[in-house]
Formats: structure tokens, sequence, C-alpha cells
């Protein structure tokens, strides 16, 4: 796949459940984690919060997958929506997007980020925003491509 045109995304369905699931590695594989925590706890926290919105399908969660030509799943995004802090306005958070092993550097990352846009201004959002790591250069690369800045950096202290 060469092109966002080759990309074809849809509302996950039970289906799709393994294969969101079998993405979580892409989430902190390939970079340093901020080390105060392990990585393992990074794992498992995304994978339980994905597990339980898959389940749940609480109200604002809204999951889509991205399927090539062939009808093979190259990737998928994870859509919040809430009430921005600051304006008061409807806001859309990527909670998650993962391309799948392979097909890194084919548009898929590009695609899901063009869909989020489309969907966030379709349902009349102000912001559209997203976390990352910041050892996650090729994610957070890509982000600024699309445009995203950073806003507020989210610090934390470890209290052992």
């Amino acid at each position: 796949m060469d092109s966002q045109a080759d990309l074809h995304i849809r509302l996950a369905d039970v289906d799709d459940d393994a294969f969101i699931l079998g993405l979580v590695d892409r989430f902190v594989d390939g970079f340093e984690v901020p080390k105060l925590r392990r990585k393992g706890e990074y794992k498992e926290g995304i994978r339980r919060d994905l597990a339980r919105h898959l389940s749940e399908q609480p109200a604002g969660t809204h999951v889509f997958v991205a399927e090539n030509d062939d009808g093979e799943r190259v990737g998928f995004l994870h859509l919040h929506t809430n009430i921005d802090f600051f304006s008061g306005l409807p806001n859309c958070h990527i909670a998650d997007l993962a391309v799948a092993p392979g097909h890194d550097g084919h548009g898929v990352g590009a695609g899901l980020l063009a869909y989020a846009e489309r969907w966030a201004r379709d349902h009349r959002c102000r912001w559209l925003g997203l976390a990352v790591f910041p050892g996650n250069t090729r994610a957070r690369e890509l982000y600024e491509r699309s445009g995203f800045e950073v806003e507020t950096l989210r610090m934390v202290k470890p209290l052992r």
C-alpha cells in the first residue's frame, strides 16, 4: 500500500478485538519509554484500557480498523470525544493509533490521522489531541508533519 487512497477505514467489531489487542506492543517497543515505570506496566495499562473500551463501548468511544485493498487489517484508531477543559467546547482525543508490523512507512499512520481529523471536523470538535511518549521519535515526527504541536507537557514525580 502506497497511499491513503488504498486505505479503507471502518468501525471495529468484535472480530477485530484480537487484532487490536495484538498491537499493544507497538505502543512501547522500538524506543526508550520514560524510566519512571517498567515497559511492561505501560503495556498492561494500555491493554487493560483498550480491552475495557472494546468490551464496554462507553459513550464517546469510537474504534476504527484500517484495511488495505486486499482486506488485510493494517492498523487501528481509537478516538474519545470529550469537552475541552480550557474552552468548554467539544474535543476529540486520539487515545490510540497503531500500525500493524510490516506496514510502517506505507501511509497507514498518516491515513489514520487524516481520518481522525475528518471525523473530528464532521463531529464539530474544536481540537484534535493526542499523547505520545517523548522517545517515540517516529510517531512524533508523523504527528508534527500532520500539524500537531505540543500544548502541555505532563510531568510526574515518583513518591516512593
